[in-house]
């Protein structure tokens, strides 16, 4: 499969990753489940969307916060990951470094945990009308979203999907840099990634259109998504799919 030097937009990226995955037999199962298909939002959901198209998988979001220090949110101590809905309890990374551990210790960290539980409840509402991310105990489960640059978002889900008792954790990317997805591989049983190159500035440089994913866009793609999954009533009236891709 040939790959063009920049994808149009994240649906684009999508249709070359899902058609990829297919490819490589990641739509089949042991057990017949489809696969779980989990969105990092906003920005992985039309991505996510498309690969879940390409692999008859269930599309559903992973809500996963950052972890900010106090005064300086832009430092990344760790992260938490909403529970799913067997019952997990959200699962919290924290950063093997002396910024984290202070942050632990002084009761700071805790502190910015529970206001970023309480984002991820508002966000659950919002996208699934307070109900939890579905189940994955003994699901095959690709973790998607629209490029890797440290890779610290995308680790700390798999490391929760991982702890929710999936059976195989797949992290798939249409791009990333070689740093981040080396961290991403010592964590998931496989890491998929289609571009992969040697200078990596930022994800956005890799696509023509690289506008912020709306809430409103994200929500009508899980809503399309949930509708072609019910038999016999195929997608939503209204809700148009892009075109695909036309390059070999």
């Amino acid at each position: 499969m040939t790959l063009p030097p920049c994808y149009a937009d994240r649906r684009e990226a999508g249709t070359y990753l899902g058609r990829h995955l297919a490819e490589h037999g990641m739509g089949h199962t042991d057990d017949g489940q489809p696969v779980l298909v989990l969105a990092l939002p906003r920005g992985g959901v039309p991505v996510a969307f498309e690969v879940a198209r390409a692999l008859d998988g269930k599309l559903d979001v992973l809500l996963v916060r950052k972890i900010g220090a106090a005064g300086y949110p832009e430092l990344a101590l760790g992260a938490v990951v909403e529970g799913d809905a067997s019952g997990g309890e959200p699962h919290t990374v924290v950063n093997d470094d002396p910024w984290a551990r202070r942050s632990v210790e002084s009761g700071a960290f805790d502190a910015e945990r529970g206001r970023q539980l309480n984002e991820i409840c508002r966000r659950q509402q919002r996208y699934r009308g307070g109900q939890a991310v579905t189940p994955m105990q003994g699901r095959q489960v690709i973790v998607v979203d629209d490029g890797v640059a440290t890779g610290a978002t995308m680790r700390a889900a798999l490391l929760a999907v991982r702890a929710a008792g999936a059976a195989r954790v797949v992290a798939a990317i249409p791009v990333g840099a070689a740093d981040g997805l080396d961290t991403l591989r010592e964590v998931a049983d496989e890491v998929v990634c289609l571009k992969t190159p040697d200078s990596f500035g930022a994800v956005g440089a890799f696509y023509l259109d690289f506008t912020q994913t709306s809430d409103e866009e994200a929500l009508t793609l899980l809503r399309q998504a949930q509708m072609s999954a019910i038999p016999g009533t195929g997608s939503q009236p209204g809700l148009q799919v892009r075109h695909q891709p036309t390059r070999p």
